[in-house]
């Protein structure tokens, strides 16, 4: 578990491993663990033969963070509170054996895992791109609950730490460096070893600042007006950009503000008060369940066609330039896999070239990469307009745009220069694989992948089955997505897959909304209100309307006789065939787009739909339609085979179209607000607004099968 090892300095190495894991977690166990430890060390300060600690790791990962399967559990004030005091006080016994502790960093230290970090006097990483270091707490609605919040305000300051702790990154070593978490960084693990022996031999201080007398956070405490204006201009920033329904950052600025003014135990006992609030919120469970259990369920391949090997991508081929085949060629460069860009002339191939080139410029000015690795990294591009260079390629994708003779073409010269292992895939939006994969001569070998723009950055890419696509080809797609960092779901070649097809009933309700005589601008803030990230008439001006339509069109057809039309396809049919409006890409949609400046509402958009005057908007009622009609949407997806697992659901919903992630995704909306509770409000949106609210007869059976139900379903 712990291996103590001490010098003739009267140094000792303190290397954590744990046993049967592949990775050090906090835990009760090694906090256990600590304890002998700890008093030893104490003992030996006592009898001055103790000079300094080392804390490092014999395994891959520093320290991973902490027990998110208890705190998905946990719901008694009492206990969370005691965990969290728990924790603070094992880390106050690591800082304060008298003697300085250096955290020497060989691997990813993340959440309570770098709290620990934070708790030595001094840290040292290892510069490679490949640790991450951090508290991302925030991303799953928590904060952090070892003292990070104090430790960080003591280090860096108010405003500084909270940038910091809001953002929830996950920095590189050289990132860490720059933003003050960590003190120095070594280019091996024997380098860190050195210089951890070298600081403590110089340093002779054993007490950290919080401990030291007179000692103060850098640039104030929030009784100092001048940060007091500081907090005052980050909460409103924070009303501004912070969805209501996220507490978790609120809280981080509230720990800042009240622990800097008082003394930094009460400080740390302030965080676990407002820690154990929020591991007791819905919105909490919520995120842990899809960002946590929802995602390792995808991540362990339970989706995936089991019986075949794991397929190792080494070179691919991508087929267009543009800002989607660019950005697929930056995802599989960054993750060490060579990349054929073809498009219809060289020149036009160094254009996606010149795209890679200055994104990696970027994460050189982050500190994400060195100029060597960036280097490196463009040395595995090969632009080229002859499919012959796509010999030898794993994979080919194509990523030109949306037309299905176009599609088909490339396909058939690409496919000539594959061999029998490789397979294609189209990265097509709206088209049909199966219509696709009859320009080539092995369906089986060809399978979509829809990338989300931007390609380099959108966590999620839908696996889409032909009729014919055979189970190895979508393992291997599987594992080709997991290669990249990214979660695969894996959908059913119907209309608009998954992803867009429940998207676009988010689209659909909020121009049904504008011909019910809501204003746009309303319609616009109650989605953001609702927890979407921009609002249903913007959304639908960047797809395009003509592309609503279509998968409007393509339901009328996938459901024949029983289809109802859409409310919102009367406006859709104004727009684009009366004023000639189809959004952005005419610069013109239910929004104006100025050359120069921000989008704003069409100016005359009143006249074709106007705004009727109403006493009482029923504000929460359109915000509970435009969920609803995504939740049940994603239902019918998945009582239609098109999506087959909750978890793939709740986080493609999250991942593809920013369904808001406090709710868990769309199908823990359900299990959330409770079946029965959803099913009254249904009904109720059915009878007022029509058959589109219909609960699908299966819902029931399908919530049951979730991997994680809960008592509420």
């Amino acid at each position: 578990m712990i291996y103590y090892q001490k010098d003739i300095h009267n140094i000792v190495t303190l290397t954590l491993d744990m046993k049967g894991r592949n990775m050090n977690v906090i835990n009760h166990e090694i906090r256990e663990a600590f304890v002998p430890v700890l008093r030893h060390l104490q003992e030996e300060k006592e009898k001055s033969a103790l000079k300094g600690v080392i804390l490092t790791s014999a395994k891959k990962t520093f320290l991973a963070g902490g027990d998110l399967e208890y705190l998905y559990q946990a719901t008694d004030s009492t206990e969370i509170f005691a965990f969290a005091e728990e924790m603070k006080a094992f880390l106050r016994e690591l800082e304060r054996p008298g003697v300085p502790v250096v955290a020497a960093i060989n691997g990813s230290a993340i959440g309570a895992g770098f709290e620990l970090a934070l708790a030595c006097h001094h840290r040292i990483a290892v510069d490679q791109s490949v640790i991450k270091l951090g508290l991302p707490e925030v991303e799953i609605g928590l904060i952090p609950g070892g003292g990070g919040i104090i430790r960080l305000m003591w280090l860096l300051g108010i405003e500084r730490a909270f940038a910091i702790l809001k953002s929830g990154r996950r920095y590189s070593p050289k990132e860490a460096l720059q933003n003050g978490i960590i003190d120095e960084l070594a280019t091996s693990e024997k380098e860190m070893m050195q210089l951890a022996r070298q600081w403590l031999l110089s340093n002779q201080e054993g007490r950290r600042p919080w401990d030291q007398k007179n000692a103060e956070i850098p640039k104030g405490t929030a009784r100092d007006q001048a940060t007091a204006q500081v907090i005052r201009r980050l909460t409103a920033n924070l009303a501004r950009d912070t969805h209501p329904a996220l507490p978790a950052p609120r809280s981080i600025l509230k720990v800042l503000a009240e622990g800097s003014k008082v003394d930094f135990d009460t400080a740390c006992r302030i965080e676990s008060r407002y820690y154990t609030q929020l591991v007791r919120s819905q919105q909490c469970k919520n995120m842990i369940k899809a960002f946590w259990f929802d995602a390792n369920y995808i991540k362990e391949g339970k989706n995936r066609p089991s019986g075949y090997g794991k397929f190792r991508p080494r070179k691919i081929g991508v087929i267009g330039a543009g800002l989607m085949g660019s950005g697929i060629a930056l995802a599989c460069l960054l993750n060490g896999m060579d990349v054929v860009l073809k498009d219809v002339s060289k020149l036009i191939a160094e254009r996606g070239r010149e795209f890679v080139e200055a994104r990696l410029k970027e994460r050189v000015a982050r500190g994400v990469i060195n100029e060597d690795q960036r280097a490196e990294i463009l040395s595995r591009i090969k632009t080229t307009e002859d499919s012959s260079d796509f010999t030898s390629c794993d994979l080919v994708i194509e990523a030109v745009f949306e037309n299905r003779m176009v599609k088909q073409k490339v396909t058939r010269e690409a496919e000539d220069y594959l061999d029998d292992f490789s397979f294609f895939a189209t990265n097509t939006i709206s088209i049909p694989i199966t219509r696709l994969a009859e320009a080539t001569r092995r369906p089986e070998h060809y399978v979509g992948l829809h990338f989300f723009h931007p390609a380099d950055e959108i966590p999620l890419v839908e696996i889409v089955k032909g009729a014919q696509t055979s189970p190895e080809t979508i393992a291997r797609a599987f594992d080709f997505v997991r290669a990249i960092r990214k979660t695969p779901i894996i959908v059913k070649d119907d209309w608009g897959f998954f992803a867009a097809r429940v998207r676009n009933t988010y689209i659909l309700e909020g121009i049904t909304m504008l011909q019910e005589g809501y204003s746009p601008a309303l319609i616009e803030n109650l989605g953001i209100q609702a927890g979407m990230p921009i609002g249903a008439l913007s959304l639908a001006d960047e797809l395009g309307l003509n592309m609503v339509m279509r998968y409007e069109k393509q339901a009328a057809e996938h459901y024949g006789p029983k289809y109802i039309q859409h409310p919102a396809v009367n406006v859709l049919n104004v727009m684009l065939e009366e004023v000639d409006r189809p959004g952005i890409k005419k610069r013109a949609g239910f929004y104006d787009y100025p050359v120069e400046d921000a989008p704003i509402l069409w100016t005359d958009i009143a006249e074709h739909f106007p705004v009727k005057t109403r006493r009482n908007i029923p504000t929460e009622e359109l915000m509970n339609r435009f969920l609803t009609a995504q939740v049940l949407e994603a239902i019918w997806c998945m009582q239609e085979r098109v999506i087959h697992s909750i978890p793939a659901a709740n986080l493609g919903s999250i991942y593809g179209w920013g369904f808001p992630a406090f709710r868990g995704g769309v199908i823990q909306y359900i299990l959330d607000r409770g079946v029965d509770a959803f099913t009254r409000n249904c009904q109720r949106l059915r009878k007022k607004h029509g058959q589109r609210f219909q609960v699908p007869s299966k819902m029931k059976q399908i919530l049951a099968e979730d991997h994680m139900a809960t008592e509420k379903a």
